[in-house]
């Protein structure tokens, strides 16, 4: 009893020595994260025209350009975030936090998860991170999926533009096809069960406990709470790494390729098969929805109907190529294939019904 009593004590002394040290650490590392993060576009622009010397209007450039910043700003933000969800997955009472999403308050969690992506200002691949460690954590799959898809489509500077290029009406309609399209598609996955098409290890990690199994079930320390968070961060990103270079590195190659003006001269005519085509051309490309309201704006003004922009604009940034093969890692192809589906019916029934309302609505 002495014994155990004594290696109990070394051991909070232990802790105690070592927990000033991590603090000061995460504090340097922060800091250093959050310097890097906020330099990758200067840089980026640096490294292309500035020392490479390309011009700054060539497709080589902009390629270039778009795939450095990308590339290092997902994997900057895969690091600190799935640390960060890690570590509070380990101090929070997760079980408790999944039967409460999972149970009676399922709805709320569809809007929790489509509000919390709307604030959050991440492109489709940018988004990818926080799913991943969100479904580590156990939170159902509907939920995950109301913020992956909601993420990418709103975030407050949208909205800033939206508002100031093309109205209040516009705008509106456009939050509200973003948020609901997220609660539908979360209620849509959980109807399918389609948490079960999750590659294996994701659901080996969700069923694994984060805390002792013993009697009482003890409180983890700081540094328990930080080898968890920095075991599942160093697997995640081994896995992962690779597939986002060679994610960006497509979005990077397509990334201006087809000018905004091929799609009001060739989907323009609002037949109705113009919607469905318009969405099935969208999906693969790569833009954040900051940059695709320009390109709005100008299709609306060289007479694309409004249903036909809304769909072409919201499938192009609510998924990508690049998001595709990340996120190949953690889903099967038949949950890709889901997911796909659902966006492309999504917003081609939005495109349809927006086109019939347009003479009302706007």
């Amino acid at each position: 009893m002495n014994d155990t009593n004594s290696r109990a004590k070394t051991r909070g002394l232990w802790n105690d020595a070592w927990l000033p040290r991590y603090g000061a650490a995460i504090v340097v590392l922060a800091s250093l994260w959050w310097t890097a993060y906020s330099c990758i576009q200067r840089l980026s622009s640096w490294l292309v025209y500035d020392a490479l010397a390309l011009p700054r209007d060539s497709h080589l450039g902009s390629a270039l350009e778009f795939f450095l910043y990308d590339t290092v700003k997902i994997l900057l933000l895969l690091i600190a975030l799935i640390y960060v969800i890690s570590w509070l997955r380990a101090s929070l009472n997760a079980e408790r936090v999944r039967d409460f999403l999972s149970g009676k308050k399922r709805g709320l969690g569809y809007a929790l998860g489509a509000a919390f992506g709307a604030i959050t200002p991440f492109c489709s691949c940018s988004s990818v991170p926080l799913f991943l460690g969100f479904t580590s954590a156990g939170i159902p799959i509907g939920i995950t999926m109301s913020f992956l898809i909601t993420s990418p489509i709103i975030n407050e500077i949208a909205v800033v533009l939206l508002w100031g290029l093309l109205g209040w009406k516009f705008t509106v309609a456009y939050v509200a096809i973003g948020i609901t399209a997220g609660m539908l598609g979360g209620l849509f996955m959980d109807a399918l069960r389609a948490g079960r098409w999750l590659q294996p290890f994701v659901l080996e990690s969700m069923k694994t406990p984060i805390r002792p199994l013993t009697a009482t079930r003890q409180k983890l320390s700081v540094r328990q709470r930080h080898n968890f968070a920095w075991g599942e961060m160093t697997s995640i990103f081994r896995r992962v790494w690779k597939w986002v270079i060679v994610g960006v590195g497509i979005g990077a190659a397509l990334h201006g390729l087809v000018p905004a003006n091929w799609f009001a001269e060739n989907l323009g005519a609002g037949q109705w098969w113009t919607v469905p085509v318009a969405v099935f051309v969208g999906i693969p490309l790569y833009s954040n929805v900051t940059g695709i309201v320009p390109v709005m704006e100008g299709l609306l003004t060289k007479g694309m109907p409004i249903g036909t922009t809304m769909a072409f604009c919201m499938s192009a940034v609510a998924a990508s190529i690049p998001e595709v093969i990340m996120l190949r890692q953690v889903m099967t192809v038949r949950l890709q294939a889901t997911f796909l589906g659902y966006l492309w019916g999504m917003f081609t029934l939005t495109g349809w019904l927006l086109n019939a309302l347009q003479g009302v609505l706007f």
